[in-house]
Order: C-alpha cells, then sequence, then structure tokens
C-alpha cells in the first residue's frame, strides 16, 4: 500500500527545532498518526512518542516537575505526544518542558480545537508553530493521478471525500460504511464528550440542515425554530462543530455599498464524504441535482487546504447585495481582492456583477469550473 507524502511533512520536519513546539492540528482519521511516523523514519535523533489518551501518560505529564520530566525523556532530544489535548493543561505542561530542558524539540498533535488556546495562547507564545492537516489534498494525490484519472476520480471525491483511507477502499458500499462509522465512532465523538453534551440527535439534525443550505446564507434564528433549540444554543454547537473541523463558516465582504450584506454566513463541510453520508445520498453525481452544491463545497475545502498548506496570508469572504447579485467566493490578499465563481460545467460562463467591479475596479475574476480547478489547487509560483 503506497503512502502519500503529506504537503506538511517537509515544513514540520524543518520546524522541529531546539526548545520550540510544533503543533499539528486536524480532525480525526486524517492522517496526523501516520505523518508521525513518516517523520520519524526520516530522522535520526532519539525520540519519546507517547499518547494522550493513556492514563499513565496523563499521570506522568500532570504533576508538572521539570526533573520529573528529564527522567522520562533521558537522553531523547525530541518528544512526540499524539492527542496531546487529552492531557490537562497541556499548554503549561509544554511550556515548562521547552522552557527548562535545553535542546528540547517536541510535536504535539490534536484532533480538535476545544483545548486550542492551551496549545496557542499565553503558555506556548512565540514558542510554537501551528499546522493543519486534512483529508487528501488535490496536490498531494497528483502523486498517484495523471489528469486523465484525475478528471475520472474526481467524480468520486464529490461523492465520498478525501479521507486517506477511502482511496484503498475499492468497494463503493463499504466506503459508506467507513464514513457512517466515522461520523459516529470519531468525529461526534469529541463533541459529545464535551461540557456533558449528550444529544447526538439534535447535532446530526443540525448537521442536516446545514448540509441542505450550502452556498446559501444560514439564519441561526430559523435554525433555532426547526430543531426547537434558542439561537443561542444553534450558535454554540456550531461553534463546537467548526472546532472538531466538520464545518466551517464564510464570512460576507462588505465595505462600501447599502445593499451589501454585512452580517451573512455561509457554512460548508470540511469533506464532501461527511456531507452526503449526513444526508444519506451517495448517488453517482450523474443521478443527482445538487452537483452544484457538491461542487461549490469540495472547491472551497480543497482551497483552504491549498491555503493552509502553502501559508498563505488570506481572508475568505463571500459577496452578495440584497437584489441578489453575488460571487461565490473573494480573497483578499495583501489588500487586493481575487473574486471567484464557482461552476461545474466547463462550458457554462459567468460574469463579474458590474456594480462590483465598479465599486470594487482593482479586483481580478475568474471562473472555476471541472477543466481549470487543478491549477487552482496545487502550489505554484504565481500563487493563482
Amino acid at each position: 500500500m503506497k503512502l502519500l507524502k503529506r504537503q506538511i511533512e517537509d515544513k514540520i520536519i524543518d520546524h522541529l527545532r531546539p526548545n520550540k513546539a510544533v503543533i499539528l492540528l486536524g480532525p480525526r482519521r486524517v492522517g496526523k498518526t501516520v505523518l508521525i511516523q513518516q517523520i520519524l523514519k526520516r530522522i535520526s535523533e532519539p525520540y519519546l512518542l507517547l499518547h494522550g489518551e493513556d492514563q499513565d501518560v496523563r499521570r506522568q505529564l500532570e504533576y508538572r516537575s521539570t526533573q520529573r520530566y528529564k527522567n522520562l525523556l533521558g537522553n531523547k532530544s525530541l518528544l512526540i505526544i499524539d492527542e496531546a489535548q487529552k492531557i490537562p493543561e497541556i499548554g503549561n505542561v509544554l511550556k515548562l518542558i521547552v522552557d527548562t530542558i535545553e535542546g528540547i524539540k517536541i510535536l504535539a498533535t490534536g484532533s480538535s480545537a476545544f483545548d486550542l488556546e492551551k496549545f496557542t495562547g499565553e503558555p506556548l507564545t512565540g514558542r510554537k508553530q501551528t499546522f493543519h492537516l486534512f483529508g487528501l489534498s488535490e496536490e498531494e494525490l497528483n502523486q498517484t493521478e495523471d489528469i486523465f484519472q484525475k478528471n475520472a476520480n474526481l467524480r468520486n471525491r464529490l461523492i465520498y471525500g478525501n479521507y486517506p483511507e477511502l482511496i484503498h477502499i475499492p468497494n463503493l458500499n463499504q466506503k459508506k460504511v467507513y464514513l457512517d462509522d466515522l461520523i459516529n465512532s470519531y468525529l461526534l465523538k469529541d463533541i459529545l464528550e464535551f461540557d456533558l453534551i449528550r444529544n447526538s440527535d439534535k447535532i446530526l439534525q443540525l448537521l442536516r440542515l446545514i448540509a441542505f443550505q450550502i452556498g446559501n446564507e444560514v439564519s441561526h434564528t430559523e435554525l433555532g425554530k426547526q430543531l426547537g433549540m434558542s439561537k443561542n444554543t444553534v450558535e454554540r454547537y456550531l461553534d463546537l462543530l467548526s472546532k472538531v473541523y466538520i464545518i466551517h463558516s464564510v464570512g460576507a465582504w462588505s465595505r462600501n455599498l447599502r445593499k451589501e450584506i454585512v452580517k451573512g454566513k455561509r457554512w460548508y463541510f470540511y469533506d464532501n464524504g461527511i456531507r452526503n453520508a449526513l444526508v444519506g445520498d451517495m448517488r453517482s453525481i450523474e443521478n443527482r441535482n445538487d452537483i452544484g452544491i457538491l461542487w461549490e463545497n469540495y472547491i472551497i475545502s480543497e482551497r483552504i487546504k491549498y491555503q493552509r498548506y502553502t501559508q498563505m496570508l488570506v481572508y475568505n469572504y463571500f459577496w452578495r447585495t440584497y437584489d441578489q447579485q453575488e460571487i461565490d467566493w473573494i480573497e483578499d490578499r495583501g489588500g487586493k481582492l481575487h473574486a471567484y465563481e464557482f461552476k461545474w460545467n466547463f462550458r457554462k460562463k459567468a460574469k463579474v456583477p458590474k456594480v462590483f467591479t465598479t465599486t470594487y475596479p482593482n479586483t481580478t475574476f475568474e471562473v472555476i469550473n471541472s477543466d481549470n480547478y487543478v491549477e487552482w489547487l496545487v502550489n505554484s509560483p504565481n500563487m493563482k
């Protein structure tokens, strides 16, 4: 079984430096543990690998003592902690190790952002570098696909998504079983364990409602009415779901026009397979009428990977006016706007609204379709 090299592997190795911590975050089952194993094959220094879900490990690390940590490490110069968010006050633990043990390097992974402040807040200010890992990216898949295979496999990925293990499961029904198990056994595990939340039915209902509203502004008040819960509870659940990397939001762009939507928010799934499994529709794209939704969600999730992996400094938005003029995706990069429309059918044309070009005259505009999308999602010098 061929393992694909992950885009951030080299960057992580480069940032493993004395008295610094590398934090690797991402949803469960996207390959963080496998990535650690691949990194360890490339380094020669002695290391200690611990797992945050091990009770003995938690007990060893909870009592903060420099001498205790030195005894634990022995002659090891690299400390790796998988699922580090399971360890209470892990940020303070890592800070003490980094500050008091000369030459130590740290790599810590986490499958949720519930305790993100423990990694990136006050304890590790100036002492860490954070990376995110997602399902396989289009660039990573280039390692095993030529352009003809990619075009054929894209239709499959629009339905089943990009979780690494899926490329080794040939049977489509088994892919569906895998995704169902992933939702119930892994992705919802973090959120249902958090803050005594036990109502998985409401969480799943909320996700299904979001799944049918991709590409549209979402009213938290309306969602609350449909689910029989308050707007504040809806917002809290959405926040938690984003912190376990199931969904993410995009805000509205507005600077000048009174007609512009200024407070809208759209929600997208990080993975198409999760979205489709939630709504119970795994039919091929030839047999469905939501190809526009599938394409928009997929291309945005892939663009997010591209931005994160290339460490692009960018702010993402959509744009719409109250009279229904809109643009799917806007990137603010260094104060310059780049606007994009997403069309699955490469024969379909799209024009940027005149009111937008008049108001923001220096904006570039491009249509991203099934014919040219690869150029937008692979690392290139021009950073399109």
